[in-house]
């Protein structure tokens, strides 16, 4: 959750969870405009030659409305946010815990979204600098940071693990590396059908323009994004099972897409409304875990994905309770002051 523009006016969240179906219906079709001419996939195909397909004006435009000065270390939850620096050629992460130990960190929450946003081929990079208190300059030259984590889970996990490390008040009664005690839900936005993939005998025969061109995306980009984004899901899935804390897990993922509903920018009205009920109906599906001998999600005996999500609202709010009670700074304390 994010603060409103101006963080003194009430420190309320800018969105509630049930609002973002309707900002993304509402914004998309001004993000990704779609051509409807008979030369669209010719002028398409120019462009993904000559730079971006998108200038990404509006979307920067909305960004920044929305988000106004606000900073990194004004979110109201905390919050870690992958990006990649393109001129460095290495990840950046933006986090409100590293924000406490480097200035450098705390950039407008703006051009972080701007630059974590910024798909290759699709939205241009974003630059921007930050100067620190003693006047020094850092630059940023920033893609989108599924480039480095397309899913961002481990990321979050390392950053945590880091405070704890440090023996953060927030996390004072956690042992270093205790994943058991771990909470964690991953959301997945989608992937393609297996039997829909790319097979070897038609990426075979592509160069450069058949890797960064298909009907629906771009191959390159989508086999990255994949291999990132299952990596880490491999990872998670072991570590947890191997210390008997499965239920510690949920991803949540489909991994049955096919056709426009796989395509990053498609955004007629049909397409986003068909990405709607692809979401109520995942909430209805059983639980489903990946099994690693075969790397495909099958369900597992633990009710609907709707069922698990509110089992885990139930054990964060004990644990909230718990550790307010436990704290020396807690709300609990105060109350009793």
């Amino acid at each position: 959750m994010l603060t409103a523009p101006h963080p003194n006016e009430g420190h309320r969240p800018l969105f509630a969870a049930k609002d973002i179906n309707d900002f993304y219906l509402q914004h998309c079709p001004k993000i990704f405009p779609q051509d409807g001419s008979p030369f669209a996939p010719v002028a398409n195909l120019v462009k993904s030659l000559t730079g971006p397909k998108y200038d990404g004006e509006y979307l920067h435009n909305i960004v920044r409305e929305k988000l106004g000065e606000t900073r990194l270390d004004q979110t109201l939850t905390n919050v870690v946010i992958p990006t990649f620096d393109i001129k460095q050629l290495q990840p950046r992460i933006f986090s409100s815990y590293e924000v406490q130990y480097n200035t450098f960190q705390n950039a407008l929450l703006s051009d972080i979204c701007i630059g974590t946003s910024a798909a290759p081929t699709y939205l241009p990079a974003h630059q921007f600098e930050i100067k620190n208190s003693t006047g020094e300059v850092q630059e940023f030259h920033l893609i989108d940071g599924g480039v480095a984590a397309n899913n961002p889970t481990l990321v979050a996990i390392s950053e945590v693990a880091k405070e704890i490390n440090r023996e953060s008040s927030d996390f004072f009664h956690i042992k270093p590396n205790d994943y058991a005690r771990f909470q964690v839900l991953s959301l997945g936005t989608g992937s393609q059908n297996p039997e829909e993939k790319y097979p070897a005998h038609k990426a075979a025969k592509w160069g450069v323009l058949g890797w960064l061109t298909s009907e629906h995306s771009s191959p390159l980009i989508d086999v990255f994004m994949q291999a990132s984004t299952d990596m880490v899901d491999f990872h998670l899935a072991s570590v947890f099972r191997a210390l008997h804390s499965e239920h510690s897990y949920l991803r949540i993922q489909d991994d049955t897409l096919s056709g426009a509903v796989t395509s990053i920018d498609i955004s007629t009205k049909e397409n986003l409304e068909n990405l709607v009920k692809r979401g109520e109906e995942l909430l209805k599906k059983p639980v489903s875990r990946v099994n690693l001998e075969t790397g495909k999600f099958e369900p597992v005996d633990q009710g609907t994905n709707e069922e698990a999500l509110i089992r885990l609202a139930e054990v964060l709010s004990e644990e909230k309770r718990l550790r307010e009670m436990r704290s020396p700074h807690g709300s609990f304390n105060e109350e009793r002051k």
